[in-house]
């Protein structure tokens, strides 16, 4: 798969990223409240996530080193406290101008294939390359729930259990049971909500899957933290404890208003 990516996109040579880029990247208020000893190491764990990967332009997308400091430093978060090993086994990040339309074969329940055109802000495959619209990155990273980077990521992170199906890998089976038992009754509920056409506070793509539930909720849990703790508070202890993070505290009392800003 990366080589057939390769080949259709042409690989990309390594891109200078500048300490301006990375100042610009670190301004964002997805940072805000960090310590100095945790942005020294976000950086490292973004600089390192950029000599690893390539990143590649598709659609004509000319990639500098302003947009590669934005997406790695984003990307970075998640693992801060657990490390760049998450995101071993692949190789590309490509990165679009805005939404792109893949072409996708879907069965019905009948059992009927259909050929369809979906505009997407990212993906992520097992194994392969992670997508991402610059459009939705640059929407991103201003604790308003949204973050395509985060939730892309995320995805990855899923996937290292070897299924997209919204449980991570934990450290022990006690775990995994802990985490069942808070996902699996806050997934059902916030289904119902939607299902029912109920105003939720988060975003209800998330109810697509419990592999979108994990993704989604991660943007929540380090964009705004509020409305996930609020609605589901053990979900919200399941994913500090995965994360080793605790967003909501670091975020209170900060510059920004979370809840103005939404």
């Amino acid at each position: 798969m990366r080589r057939l990516w390769a080949w259709l996109l042409g690989k990309a040579e390594p891109l200078a990223v500048s300490e301006a880029d990375w100042r610009q990247a670190l301004s964002l208020p997805l940072f805000v409240g960090l310590t100095a000893e945790e942005r020294e190491r976000l950086l490292a764990l973004a600089q390192r996530l950029v000599a690893d990967k390539t990143f590649s332009g598709a659609a004509g997308l000319q990639v500098d080193g302003r947009m590669v400091a934005i997406i790695a430093a984003q990307a970075a978060l998640p693992i801060l406290k657990l490390g760049e090993g998450w995101y071993a086994g692949w190789q590309e990040i490509v990165i679009y101008p805005g939404e792109f339309v893949p072409e996708r074969d879907e069965v019905d329940e009948a059992g009927v294939v259909h050929r369809v055109r979906r505009p997407l802000s990212g993906e992520a495959w097992q194994g392969g390359p992670l997508v991402l619209s610059w459009g939705d990155v640059e929407e991103s990273g201003h604790c308003e729930g949204y973050n395509v980077v985060i939730h892309e990521f995320a995805h990855k992170l899923d996937m290292m259990n070897g299924a997209v199906d919204g449980l991570p890998r934990l450290a022990s089976t006690l775990a995994v049971e802990a985490w069942a038992a808070a996902f699996s009754p806050a997934y059902d509920d916030f289904c119902r909500r939607v299902d029912a056409g109920e105003s939720t506070e988060l975003d209800p793509y998330a109810s697509e899957s419990p592999a979108e539930f994990f993704a989604v909720l991660s943007e929540y849990f380090f964009e705004w933290p509020e409305p996930l703790q609020a609605a589901y508070p053990a979900v919200y202890q399941e994913m500090q404890r995965f994360y080793r993070q605790d967003p909501l505290a670091r975020l209170k009392g900060q510059p920004h208003d979370l809840a103005a800003s939404r």
